[in-house]
C-alpha cells in the first residue's frame, strides 16, 4: 500500500470510530475536545454553523505528517487535524503493515 492509500485507509478508519464505544477515547474526544474549546466563529467560517455535525469535522479533517514510530524508517503513523492550523491536537493513525492498529488522539 502506498502513502496515498494508507492516508485514506487511516481516514475510513477514523469515519468508522464516530459514535461507538471503540472512538470514545480518540475520535469522539478530538470532536468534543474542539467544539467546547475553539471559538464558535470558526465553525461558522469553516462549517456554516457554530455547531457543526461530528461528521462534517471528521469529513474536513486534513493530512498534516506521516513518519515512523520506529528506527526502520519504515512510515506507519498519518496524522490528522482540523483544517486552518488552529489547534496542536491530532488523531493519530498506526498502521501495522497494511492494517490499523490503534487511532489516538494526540498533541
Amino acid at each position: 500500500m502506498n502513502k496515498e492509500e494508507h492516508k485514506q485507509v487511516a481516514l475510513s478508519e477514523i469515519r468508522s470510530l464516530l459514535g461507538v464505544p471503540a472512538g470514545e477515547d480518540s475520535v469522539s474526544l478530538f470532536i468534543d475536545h474542539h467544539l467546547e474549546e475553539l471559538e464558535p466563529e470558526y465553525f461558522v467560517e469553516t462549517y456554516g454553523t457554530a455547531s457543526p455535525e461530528a461528521s462534517q469535522i471528521i469529513d474536513s479533517l486534513v493530512f498534516v505528517d506521516a513518519w515512523s514510530s520506529e528506527d526502520d524508517g519504515n512510515i506507519d503513523v498519518f496524522d490528522f487535524s482540523l483544517p486552518g492550523n488552529v489547534t496542536n491536537y491530532l488523531i493519530s493513525v498506526r498502521f501495522s503493515g497494511d492494517k490499523v492498529e490503534e487511532i489516538s488522539m494526540e498533541s
